[in-house]
């Protein structure tokens, strides 16, 4: 059967994952009666509590006895670790652009890596439909993106649909039959080139994604590039370098057909499968025959630029919620998920029970956190810290920068602009997106943007959207200010008392509420001025015999001011910590003893 391998790439909530629904529907790979959820690719828990794609996914569908092998990618940058290694398995993408929206951040980075790599894009403008689209405008848009990112005449040359994948359809023309997706299909059919690949060779595949299978182990995933492979057969597993890393057997292959795997008995060059049987081979490593000596080249993938240090939860109430706490079973997790997750990296830190963990933002590493906390893990999280580089001419620091596109309301415009400057950033472009909107562009040093989103979202009343890519490394930008106001510190252990938070609600805001479980060293909230202040959270109402007008007033408390993970990390200082257990994230000190807080504040002067 001949195949096309093609990935769809674009930015957030572009509607990437909801457009292969409607392929996966009308390719018939689900049954008339099938119940099938809404983003079926979307398959992990919290890609369904966010709505976005965290993991790239491949899927498989049957068109006029063609198989396509479509692979859906993260929109958002943090993972774009994702999409760079995914793209080597396929000959052709399709760009998905939302019609009101226009070519963003994400779009930009991905497509890049694309056209360096040499493959043709189709641009699909999806929401063709939306009242506030501007199709004619996002296309001429695309269009000078790709001149920007230095397409060649080949790539220009790219053809366009319309598309809402909502409502499952596709066409040429604005104004032409919207029925079905069919010239989507006959476009990836036509346009994307069928792999050139020869199956008389020896057998060589490069692994691109690792999964583990309760049943059948590690699931190594790639694109056959040369020969057939049959179940049982002797395998090799190589380094990038050509070194041997394993001799092994292909226990099991395992083919996409719709959304299951499939067993199969030969794998042949072109299509995208799985291989079972391998221990040690890893991504970016080559399976091949025994006698094979030349690996595959393997996409270099861009560094981390953002780190923090992953410890033991060593507050009075650790063990209380999880049962795995101890730093050897973190380390061993951690090693787990960089076998698999190509952009993130583990090193021992100086420190005891502890790992400097470094990825591509802070959403990144919060989904990781996340899903270890949901674990069972408990740990004390650090605030982020970003990756300096040295220029080897110069001797110079140079730390990243990022470029920032801000979608906020034209009376907002002012105060961002006047808090990213305060930040180091640079305004490069400002011009307004309709609908009452401007679109401000900003370079940004890393530095300044950590804890920035939670005030932006305040700063814009929520109505502001805010994307960051990373742009390239720029000399060191100089001190940057932190967070303003200081915390309210508990200064004894024990549950919180609604009365005592009443009456030093004057003091600033809380992030905790009454009957609590608070310890000496923990942040109950935001202090009103720029010092940290220690409150005694547990002081209960004297309680006498005699009653008073004025004295037995109902105690109303404010409600707490609740933090996601993200939030958290981003507000910490760097003398602060997260603690994150399967129930609860809290907020603490480094050192929970007053003496030692003074100690450590003395030797950072």
């Amino acid at each position: 059967m001949e195949i096309r391998n093609v990935a769809i790439i674009a930015h957030v909530d572009h509607g990437k994952t909801t457009l292969v629904d409607g392929l996966l529907k009308q390719s018939g790979t689900f049954r008339e009666n099938q119940q099938v959820a809404e983003r079926a690719m979307d398959s992990n828990d919290l890609e369904r509590e966010r709505g976005i794609t965290i993991l790239a996914k491949c899927t498989s569908v049957e068109y006029e006895g063609l198989r396509l092998n479509i692979v859906d990618t993260p929109g958002h940058a943090d993972f774009g670790g994702e999409v760079e290694r995914i793209l080597s398995m396929v000959d052709g993408v399709v760009v998905l652009v939302d019609a009101a929206e226009g070519p963003m951040p994400q779009t930009k980075f991905v497509t890049q890596k694309a056209l360096g790599l040499g493959l043709k894009p189709i641009i699909v403008i999806n929401k063709a439909d939306r009242p506030d689209g501007r199709p004619e405008e996002v296309l001429d848009e695309c269009f000078d993106l790709l001149v920007a990112l230095d397409a060649n005449e080949e790539q220009l040359d790219f053809p366009v649909l319309y598309a809402s994948g909502k409502d499952g359809w596709a066409a040429p023309e604005l104004d032409g039959p919207k029925e079905n997706l069919n010239p989507l299909f006959d476009l990836i059919v036509s346009h994307v080139p069928a792999p050139t690949v020869d199956e008389n060779a020896p057998f060589r595949m490069l692994v691109t994604t690792i999964e583990s299978n309760p049943y059948l182990g590690r699931l190594l995933t790639g694109r056959v590039e040369s020969g057939v492979l049959k179940t049982n057969e002797p395998l090799k597993g190589m380094s990038r370098d050509g070194k041997k890393i394993e001799d092994a057997r292909a226990s099991k292959i395992m083919a996409f057909r719709g959304l299951d795997r499939e067993p199969i008995d030969e794998a042949r060059a072109g299509d995208i499968v799985s291989i079972a049987g391998l221990v040690k081979t890893t991504v970016a490593d080559t399976l091949s025959t025994p006698e094979e000596t030349e690996p595959l080249f393997a996409q270099p993938i861009d560094p981390p630029t953002i780190s923090m240090t992953f410890a033991i939860n060593s507050s009075p109430l650790s063990g209380r919620d999880g049962d795995k706490v101890q730093s050897r079973v973190i380390r061993d997790r951690l090693m787990k998920e960089i076998e698999g997750n190509v952009s993130i990296r583990v090193e021992d830190s100086p420190e005891a029970d502890s790992y400097v963990v470094s990825g591509r933002g802070e959403l990144q590493l919060g989904v990781l956190i996340e899903n270890m906390r949901r674990e069972g893990f408990e740990l004390s999280i650090s605030r982020p810290r970003v990756l300096f580089q040295k220029d080897e001419a110069t001797g110079e620091t140079l730390e990243p920068l990022e470029e920032v596109v801000v979608d906020v309301d034209d009376e907002f415009s002012g105060v961002v602009v006047e808090k990213i400057a305060l930040r180091k950033g640079t305004m490069t472009d400002m011009r307004p997106s309709g609908g009452g909107k401007t679109r401000v562009t900003f370079l940004c040093p890393t530095r300044g943007l950590i804890g920035y989103h939670g005030e932006f979202l305040t700063d814009t009343r929520g109505t502001g959207i805010m994307n960051r890519l990373f742009h390239s490394y720029t000399p060191h930008k100089g001190e940057i200010p932190g967070r303003r106001n200081g915390v309210l510190i508990a200064n004894a252990t024990g549950k919180s008392v609604a009365y005592a938070i009443w009456n030093l609600e004057a003091r600033g805001f809380f992030f905790v509420g009454g009957g609590v479980d608070v310890y000496e060293g923990m942040i109950l909230g935001e202090h009103n001025r720029p010092n940290d202040l220690e409150v005694n959270p547990l002081k209960a109402k004297q309680l006498t015999n005699i009653r008073a007008s004025g004295s037995d007033d109902a105690i109303r408390l404010t409600p707490p001011r609740k933090m996601s993970l993200e939030q958290a990390i981003a507000y910490i200082d760097d003398d602060e910590l997260v603690e994150v257990t399967p129930n609860h994230i809290r907020l603490r000190k480094r050192h929970l003893d007053p003496h030692e807080r003074k100690k450590a504040s003395r030797a950072a002067i």
